[in-house]
């Protein structure tokens, strides 16, 4: 899931980014958190990107409030599940106008908010799967949850957050399974990513979430380069 936070107080902001955090590692979900302290901020990126899952919004901001902002994505037909939090129950009657997910009265419950998050993760829809066979039988993994491939000798290993797992499959015939996905990008002769996971692109290098780093090949560049936009922008 990628999620943005937009909050005009600095400790709010790190506050709500600790407890997705917190309700990521307990329920498994990959999750990319980014946060933003002014609707302004929040447009800015919006109307170039519109790939987030899910806002957290504050409603009493500056010069554009969280409910003003919300009405403007609903203007542009944009149907982002939007998880309200207000130190006030007066804006609850005007959430009706934009489908609010819930609101979220400050000072944050963090066992009520992670219920609100579980009800955000029911309304995505089901993550497609990867089948693959391994030493101890077959694996089936969302494809959010794979991180890479690495290529080692005649088979792979697939990499996740936190785990590796050999897999009977040549990185050749790998590329061709996954070329229909477009999550999935080599980005060298022996890796494939998920640029799902892709913080930054360097000259040599690609950066992931986990501040792993996987070789970016010369040949490769101007494709990463390209799938990495098309990617984001979809």
């Amino acid at each position: 899931m990628r999620i943005a936070i937009c909050d005009d107080e600095e400790a709010q902001r790190i506050l709500l980014a600790r407890y997705v955090e917190e309700w990521a590692d307990t329920r498994h979900i990959p999750v990319k958190t980014e946060v933003f302290p002014g609707s302004e901020h929040f447009l800015f990126v919006w109307e170039e990107d519109k790939t987030f899952d899910l806002l957290i919004l504050d409603i009493e901001m500056g010069e554009m409030n969280g409910m003003s902002l919300a009405l403007k994505l609903r203007e542009q037909n944009w149907d982002i599940p939007i998880l309200f939090v207000t130190g006030y129950d007066k804006y609850m009657a005007q959430g009706y106008e934009v489908s609010a997910l819930h609101y979220l009265l400050k000072p944050i419950q963090k066992q009520k908010m992670f219920s609100v998050l579980d009800r955000a993760v029911q309304k995505q829809p089901p993550a497609q799967k990867l089948m693959f066979r391994t030493d101890s039988g077959m694996i089936s993994l969302p494809v959010p949850e794979i991180w890479f491939f690495e290529a080692q000798g005649h088979t792979c290993i697939l990499h996740t957050k936190d785990y590796g797992y050999s897999i009977y499959i040549g990185i050749t015939e790998l590329k061709k399974q996954l070329g229909a996905i477009h999550a999935f990008v080599p980005c060298h002769r022996s890796y494939i990513v998920n640029l799902q996971h892709v913080t930054a692109l360097e000259k040599a290098e690609l950066l992931l979430d986990n501040q792993t780093r996987l070789p970016l090949s010369r040949g490769s560049a101007k494709e990463v380069n390209r799938a990495f936009i098309k990617y984001y922008l979809r």
